[in-house]
C-alpha cells in the first residue's frame, strides 16, 4: 500500500509531486525548502514542514534514517549545525551535504529525509 501526503506547497502542483510518500516500510519526504531570510530561518521552517509530514505518516525525527542537505553555498551550512543537532538529538541519521543550485536563488537550504514507517519499527 502507498500513502501520499501533500502539504499544499506551491511547487507540488507545479512540478507534480507530493511532500511525502509512505511505501516499502519507509516515509520518503521530498526535498523541502523553508521560508525566511537567513539559512537558519529557512532550515527551521523546512524542518517544521518535514516534521508535519512525518507526523501525518505516523513517524517522527527519531525515525529518520537518512537526511540530505542541499545548499547553494556550503559555507552557510555551519550556521545550521546546532539546530540540526538539536532536531535529531540522540538519534542521528546518516547524512549527506551537497553544494548545488536550488529551484530559486532565494532559497539557502533544501532538506530531504527518509524515515522508518510505523509498521517497520
Amino acid at each position: 500500500m502507498i500513502k501520499r501526503i501533500s502539504s499544499g506547497g506551491e511547487f507540488e502542483a507545479k512540478v507534480g509531486y507530493c511532500r511525502a510518500v509512505v511505501a516499502g516500510g519507509f516515509v520518503h519526504v521530498a526535498g523541502t525548502v523553508g521560508q525566511g531570510e537567513t539559512v537558519v530561518e529557512q532550515c527551521r521552517n523546512a524542518l517544521g514542514v518535514i516534521e508535519k509530514a512525518l507526523n501525518e505518516a505516523g513517524s517522527s525525527f527519531k525515525d529518520v534514517v537518512r537526511v540530505s542537505y542541499f545548499l547553494p553555498d556550503r559555507h552557510e551550512f555551519a550556521a545550521c549545525f546546532d539546530l540540526l543537532s538539536n532536531t535529531f538529538g540522540a538519534n542521528p541519521p546518516a547524512a549527506t551535504m551537497i553544494e548545488c543550485g536550488l529551484i530559486d536563488p532565494k532559497y539557502r537550504i533544501e532538506i530531504e529525509v527518509t524515515a522508518l514507517a510505523p509498521q517497520s519499527r
